[in-house]
C-alpha cells in the first residue's frame, strides 16, 4: 500500500534549502517594504514620492507571492522538530507566533492593495502586469484602509521583532539549534556543521 500524501515532521535539524531561501527572501522584502513605507510617508508630493510608492506596491505584491510559495512549500515539507529542551509553553508560543506571522504576511499587503484601489490607483506589478482592483474607488474607504494598512504593518513589525529576539535568545542564551537550522550551510553560524552531534528533538505540533 502506498503511504498517504501527508507531510510529516522532518527528523533532521535543518530546514530544506528551498524553505531557507524563501524565508530570507521574504524577510528581505518585508524589511525593504517597511523602510520604503517610512521613507515615502515623509516625502513631499513629488516624482520621487510617486517612485517610492510604486516600489512599495511592487514589494507588497512580491511579499504576497513569496508568502504563497512558502505556505505551499510548508504544507508539503514540514519544519524540523523542535529541541526537546523547549518547554510546552515555548512550543505553543512558537506555533502561534508562526501562525500570526503567516496571517500578517498576507493581510498587510492585501490591505495596501485594497487601499490603492479605493484611492483610484491601479497596481501595475513591475510596470507590466495590471492587477485587478480589490475595492471600488471611494475616498472614505481609502482613508479607512490606509489606517488599517499602517496599523497592520506596525503590528507585523512588532511580531517580526519578537521573532528575531526569540531566535537570538535561543542561539546565544539557550544555545540550541533553532537559529542554525534556518541558515544555509555556507553561511551557518558557529557550530552549524554537519558533523555537530544532533540534539534530541520532539515533533513540532
Amino acid at each position: 500500500m502506498n503511504p498517504p500524501l501527508v507531510a510529516t515532521p522532518r527528523s533532521g535539524t535543518r530546514y530544506t534549502t528551498m524553505a531557507i531561501l524563501l524565508h530570507w527572501f521574504l524577510a528581505a522584502a518585508i524589511v525593504a517594504g517597511f523602510v520604503i513605507g517610512l521613507q515615502m510617508s515623509d516625502e513631499p508630493v513629488s516624482p520621487t514620492r510617486v517612485r517610492w510608492i510604486t516600489y512599495h506596491k511592487w514589494i507588497g505584491i512580491t511579499i504576497l507571492a513569496l508568502s504563497m510559495l512558502r505556505l505551499l512549500w510548508r504544507l508539503g515539507h514540514r519544519p524540523p522538530t523542535l529541541p526537546d529542551s523547549m518547554q510546552a509553553w515555548q512550543r505553543n508560543a512558537s506555533r502561534w507566533a508562526h501562525r500570526s506571522l503567516y496571517l500578517f504576511f498576507f493581510i498587510v499587503p492585501l490591505a495596501g492593495w485594497a487601499y490603492s484601489s479605493a484611492d483610484g490607483f491601479h497596481v501595475v506589478y513591475l510596470g507590466l502586469i495590471r492587477l485587478p482592483d480589490l475595492a471600488p474607488k471611494d475616498k472614505a474607504l481609502a482613508d479607512l484602509l490606509i489606517e488599517v494598512h499602517a496599523t497592520l504593518a506596525w503590528t507585523l513589525a512588532v511580531l517580526v521583532g519578537v521573532h528575531v529576539a526569540a531566535a537570538l535568545k535561543h542561539h546565544f542564551i539557550d544555545r540550541d539549534s533553532l537559529l542554525r537550522r534556518m541558515w544555509l550551510p555556507a553561511f551557518a553560524p558557529d557550530g552549524a556543521t554537519a558533523g555537530k552531534p544532533a540534539e534530541t528533538h520532539r515533533p513540532r505540533a
